[in-house]
């Protein structure tokens, strides 16, 4: 069964712009779904329409069966949406949150204080559930969101930049915490603007441009079709342009070199071939993640195609 089954969407705001050109878009039950977009892409607007927010001019969204336009309250009971932006009474207590958001759904109270035990406890949170949330951290709240967004038991969770505005540590300990969830059953769509999060969490992607999916696959097809890793290296003493067979070489400086290595060839025999011009290396590391590499040139694509 479909979590997520979307049709022809489509959304044409009062000022004339298309946001979406007719999109469609299939997410399995229990899938851990990667929707991914730059800035202006229509992914706010697509979200928007299915929690509800936006009217879409035409097309259908299912929800679980459940179509979001003639059958709102089914579709909305199986649906969890934490947006970006912090939305909740800076003043109100983690615990009344959660609370809150469960009347709204009907649920009885001794019920919902089941319910918000066990979210605030599933986001490492139950210490912090009579703490004023204007005085927990920007990690802590962004958890507040996701235990409020669960408390009804959506089968459908929407992440819309879970992660923003936090820091490392704090980030993969969220992606721990929403890879359980998903473990649990819980289906989940993620948006975010670090790709390493839905190279590293996601198991199907959507790319959306200009208001058109211009990509739809499991990401291991979609990562197989990257050939060329690129490296950062940086070395012991200076050199100068150095000529690698069969390598893109690119000086940054004096002692950082990018390397372009295409998927045919080794980094052993990259080495060899440093070593045969006495170029010492310290330290290599990747110059970004295989999932951005293809995002931009899907993109880059696209915008050739449409100037060409």
């Amino acid at each position: 069964m479909n979590a997520l089954t979307i049709h022809n969407l489509r959304k044409t705001y009062q000022n004339g712009f298309e946001a979406l050109k007719g999109i469609d878009l299939e997410v399995k039950q229990g899938d851990f779904f990667a929707l991914l977009g730059a800035n202006g892409a229509g992914k706010s607007t697509a979200i928007g329409i299915i929690s509800s927010l936006i009217n879409a001019t035409s097309g259908t969204v299912e929800i679980f069966g459940h179509n979001v336009k003639t059958q709102r309250n089914l579709a909305k009971s199986c649906l969890g949406l934490v947006p970006q932006e912090i939305n909740f009474n800076q003043f109100d207590s983690a615990k009344n949150i959660v609370l809150n958001q469960a009347g709204y759904y009907g649920i009885p109270h001794k019920l919902a204080l089941q319910r918000m035990e066990i979210c605030l406890k599933q986001v490492d949170l139950w210490d912090k559930r009579d703490t004023m949330s204007r005085r927990l951290s920007g990690g802590m709240k962004r958890r507040v969101m996701i235990a409020r967004a669960m408390v009804h038991a959506p089968k459908l969770l929407i992440l819309d930049e879970p992660t923003a505005g936090v820091d490392i540590e704090i980030r993969r300990s969220m992606w721990q915490m929403i890879q359980e969830v998903n473990a649990q059953g819980t289906t989940i769509i993620l948006t975010t603007h670090y790709l390493e999060e839905a190279e590293s969490l996601c198991r199907n992607i959507a790319i959306i441009d200009s208001g058109k999916i211009v990509e739809h696959s499991d990401m291991v097809s979609l990562l197989t079709r990257l050939h060329v890793d690129y490296f950062i290296l940086d070395l012991a003493q200076p050199t100068s342009n150095p000529i690698l067979e069969g390598y893109e070489v690119k000086q940054i400086n004096e002692k950082i070199l990018e390397i372009g290595v295409p998927k045919e060839r080794s980094l052993n025999d990259l080495f060899t071939q440093l070593s045969a011009v006495n170029i010492r290396v310290i330290s290599m590391k990747n110059k970004s993640n295989r999932l951005e590499q293809l995002f931009i040139s899907l993109i880059d694509g696209k915008n050739t195609g449409k100037n060409g």
